[in-house]
Parts: C-alpha cells; structure tokens; sequence
C-alpha cells in the first residue's frame, strides 16, 4: 500500500488513540467565575446588536449549562464523546492543548489496495484525456479504492456539533489539527479561542472535465456552518500550519490540492457573527452560498446573513468572503495581502455586501481595484475604506480598472447589528493586538 509522498510529509504520524478517553467534567458551576473580577469565557454569550448572529434570539451557545455537560478534553476521541453526549440541553466543552484528529496520519485511512502510483498511472491525461470524469469507476478501480479511502478520512476527521453548545480553548494554545467542525441543521453554537490548522485532504480526486486541463478536487474545511442559525465564532486562528499550498507538489500539471476552505457558511445557514478571528495563509478561505443554482437558491434566498468584524485575513489568495445570496457585512477587519493575492470580495448572485471601514495592505504592483471580484451583477456598498493608510472608493477604483466588470454601488439595506465601529485607519492596530486564539479577555 503506497500513498503519496506529500501524503508522508502531509501528516506526521503520532500515537494511536488510546480508545475513547475519559471525558473530565468541569467542576465550574453555572454562573460561577473562573477567578475574582472575571467572568468564566466559557458562560459569555455573543454581546447585544454584536451582528447577525445577535439576531433574535441571540446566541447564548451552552452558557447556561449545568456543571455535569461541562467537559474539558484533551484528545479527537474524547472531543467525539462529548459532543455524543445525548441531548441538546447546554453544554460547554473546554479544549486543552492541540487535539489532533489525524494522530495516525494519511495511511491509516487507506484502504488494502489504494496506490497512489497506480492512480496517477491509470489517470494520466496522457492516456485517459479530459473528455470523461471518473464518476463511472468502479469500486476495485484506483479511482474506487480512492473513494473508500476518503470514506474513511471523512468519517473519523468530521465531528458534528449539536445546538446550544460552546466549543472554547482553554489558555493560549488550544485547538485542532485535522478536524471539521461540522454545525449543521442546529441553532445557538459558540466557538472561541482556538487554533485550527487546515485538515488535510489524504485523497483528492482527480477530475479530468475540470477546466481545460483538470484539476485536483479536496474535501474538509475546517468549520461549517451548514444549515445552521446564530452561530458565533469569536478570536479563532484559522491556518494552513505546516501544510502550505506553497509545498505542495504538482500532479498532470496541477496543484494537487489537499485543502478546502478555512469557513463555509452555506445550505440556508443564517445569523452568524464571526469577530476577531485570524485567517491566514490559505486560497479559497470563506464561502457564504455553495451555489448558483436555483435548487440551492430556493433555501438560500433570504437566509445566509452574516457579519464579519475585526478579524486579520492575512496572505490569502481569494475569498474573504465570496457571497452569494446573504445580506454580509464586513466591517473593521484588516486584510494583509501578498503577491498571491486574487480579490478579497467576491460580489457573487444575489448577493447584498457591505463592507465599511475596512484597512487593507497591499504590496507594491497590487491594485486596490482587486479587492472586489464581480462575479454576478449584484450591488455592494464599500465606503470608509483604506488602502496603504489612504482613503479609497474600491468601487469607483474597480470600475475604472476594471470596466469589463462593472459593479453596481448600493446593496440596498443599512446594517443596524453593530457594537462599536472604529475608524478604518485604527483598524491595524486594533486587530493585530486583539485578534485570534490566545487573545481572549
């Protein structure tokens, strides 16, 4: 049994989970403080107007739970069992340290037959063409063993997370490496102060119809919000970690591509706040809308309302966020770009964006008029925004540069659910001192 050689590097193996660890349970009662003068983070609930996940209702997450449905763990497994825990009454599950959901790395997902080589042989444009996909494989095909192998990859490195519960790390250096989170068909899920590094991808596919050559295809983003309402992801980091793009391989030509998305926020999810966040080092980083087609569009229309607040989008290539469908705003966030960079607002179907009082640093070469990518004919307010330390209208920059994509100023609604705005040239500061996991106060 091969598997690739990124494949080796990809994923260092560790210790094999030890079963299913214990669970600890939290001696903190509900309402009690974690030392004098300050309240436990794990009971804070997202602040009033604090976007749209402040909506309604709220989000609250497991505040309110009682001291035996809060957890503290420390592996994949005992992460897995808290979460299985019955019930959908509050819960609060403390992270200690890295939990790491691929201890065992790539090769303890392939099935008995699965060879890289083989693939890449059996595959080769050279011989195979780009006229027919691989979705008529069989089982025993490198392209079925493939496919099993993913099955595999794709059942132990998802962990669904039910409603009304908070997911915090613990101190500086909490978090996953591996994991996606799925929040899928339930409301009310709080995520703070943790480091998730991207989850590898062990299996890609190979489409052939892809594009004019091809391309890689790779699964796991590390957080979905999937049908999902008032959701609120506070002073997370989101990066690649050791697993760039930059040291990835190519294959026919291509990327071989082992990463999905940092954030996905898609099948009719609505009411999320994402604030003080990191997104680092990554390509296509947050997608709000999976689709343009009409039969997602029917749950879609309406929903998909999100706001993204002081968070740092460093050294990525494109979405940050690309929209289709969902009333976004984004405000005070600081996007640091390098000579990667391909757009930061994607202005997608139907789409109403707002994005206010925003700094942006961009190399020298790279042209404010990147910043917004039309990709439907939807209208988008960008105002108080600044480029390098100045003040510039993106839209009217756009279009000057850009006149083939001209976009259409004006997203048709004002956002109200807002704490504080601060002034775009305060926002580097503010952000680079406060934003990401380890920085909770």
């Amino acid at each position: 049994m091969q598997t690739s050689k990124w494949h080796a590097h990809a994923m260092r193996k560790g210790a094999a989970l030890a079963g299913c660890a214990a669970l600890v349970v939290g001696l903190t009662a509900a309402g009690a403080q974690a030392h004098p003068g300050h309240r436990d983070p794990a009971r804070q609930t997202l602040p009033a107007n604090d976007g749209w996940a402040a909506h309604g209702t709220g989000t609250t997450g497991g505040a309110a739970a009682d001291a035996a449905r809060v957890y503290t763990v420390t592996t994949w497994a005992g992460f897995k069992a808290a979460l299985a825990v019955p019930g959908t009454a509050p819960r609060i599950i403390k992270v200690k340290g890295t939990v790491d959901a691929v201890a065992d790395g790539c090769d303890a997902f392939a099935v008995p037959g699965y060879d890289f080589d083989a693939y890449l042989a059996a595959y080769d444009p050279a011989t195979w063409g780009h006229d027919t996909d691989l979705s008529a494989e069989p089982d025993d095909s490198p392209e079925g063993l493939r496919r099993a192998s993913a099955a595999r990859q794709d059942q132990a490195v998802k962990a669904n997370v039910p409603a009304n519960t908070t997911i915090i790390g613990i101190g500086r250096n909490a978090g996953f490496k591996g994991a996606s989170l799925q929040i899928k068909g339930v409301d009310n899920v709080i995520v703070r102060n943790l480091a998730f590094e991207s989850p590898v991808d062990c299996f890609p596919q190979w489409d052939p119809t892809d594009g004019a050559t091809g391309n890689w295809n790779s699964e796991y983003d590390s957080a979905v919000v999937y049908g999902s309402t008032h959701v609120w992801l506070d002073h997370n980091t989101f990066t690649d970690g050791e697993h760039p793009d930059s040291a990835a391989p190519t294959y026919f030509g291509m990327l071989y591509q082992q990463h999905d998305g940092q954030l996905d926020i898609v099948r009719g999810a609505d009411h999320v706040t994402a604030s003080w966040n990191v997104f680092s080092d990554h390509d296509k980083t947050i997608l709000i809308g999976n689709s343009d087609s009409e039969s997602t569009a029917a749950g879609d229309r309406g929903h998909l309302r999100a706001t993204f607040h002081h968070n740092l989008f460093e050294n990525l290539v494109e979405r940050a966020p690309r929209v289709r469908f969902g009333q976004v705003d984004v405000y005070d966030n600081h996007f640091v770009a390098n000579d990667d960079y391909a757009y930061s607002f994607g202005v997608g179907k139907e789409s109403a964006l707002v994005a206010e009082y925003n700094a942006f640093t961009l190399p020298d070469g790279v042209s404010a008029a990147k910043v917004l990518k039309k990709w439907s004919e939807a209208p988008v307010t960008a105002a108080h925004n600044r480029v390098n330390g100045r003040a510039v209208d993106l839209i009217a920059v756009h279009n000057a540069e850009i006149p083939a994509e001209t976009l259409r100023p004006g997203a048709g609604w004002t956002p109200t659910l807002r704490t504080e705005v601060d002034p775009a040239r305060a926002v580097p500061g503010l952000v680079g001192r406060g934003a990401g996991a380890g920085r909770l106060r």
